[in-house]
């Protein structure tokens, strides 16, 4: 074979390899992030009964720091007081927030019996935000309805609130109830809250 050819050839596939890698992949859009989520959370139900709440917070763990922005979350639910918070409070605080969020999904989430989840549609929501309308049917065969509200980020589209039933954001409900102790006790005092919470449920 002629050798300036398989130079050539070489070079040539080396051109086609960086430019392949210079397109990236389709990012995902809303809908996908919600499916990925649901499609993890059911398996875990599925393994439920095999498997201990700490268990269930390792399986669940990794696919809800991918599919939720847990730092801004975080920051919703404590409104002015996030500001007041210094840089190493507040990344305590995500991580508090993050143990309490997973295991409460572990202890929720713990069997399986036909439940079934369906995405019904994708549409615009306020402030650049998508909705994802999905719905969980149960072994019954009646049916809550769970919305999605994702925001897109530099890394991509995930999940900052979840709304039951067309009822009150999981974020204000958890924004009520901090209320209380942040105004008693702060950020300090509601970390501690969070991780002690987490390590009663996770203990069962």
């Amino acid at each position: 074979m002629n050798p300036f050819f398989s130079i050539a050839k070489a070079v040539a596939l080396a051109i086609l390899v960086v430019a392949a890698a210079s397109f990236p992949a389709a990012a995902e859009t809303p809908s996908k992030v919600v499916e990925k989520f649901q499609a993890n959370l059911l398996q875990v139900m599925k393994d439920a009964e095999k498997l201990s709440v700490r268990q269930r917070y390792e399986r669940l763990a990794p696919t809800v720091e991918t599919s939720f922005h847990l730092p801004l979350m975080a920051q919703i639910a404590t409104a002015n007081h996030w500001q007041d918070a210094s840089p190493s409070q507040r990344v305590q605080l995500v991580s508090a927030f993050r143990r309490m969020s997973v295991t409460t999904l572990a202890t929720l989430f713990d069997s399986y019996d036909g439940e079934s989840f369906q995405v019904l549609a994708e549409k615009p929501g306020p402030q650049h935000t998508q909705l994802v309308l999905t719905k969980l049917t149960k072994s019954d065969k009646s049916t809550v309805n769970i919305a999605y509200v994702a925001r897109k980020f530099e890394d991509g589209w995930r999940m900052i609130d979840v709304i039951v039933d067309n009822g009150i954001s999981e974020l204000k409900v958890r924004r009520s109830e901090y209320s209380s102790v942040l105004k008693s006790d702060g950020i300090p005092g509601l970390m501690a809250l969070l991780n002690r919470k987490a390590d009663e449920l996770i203990s069962k």
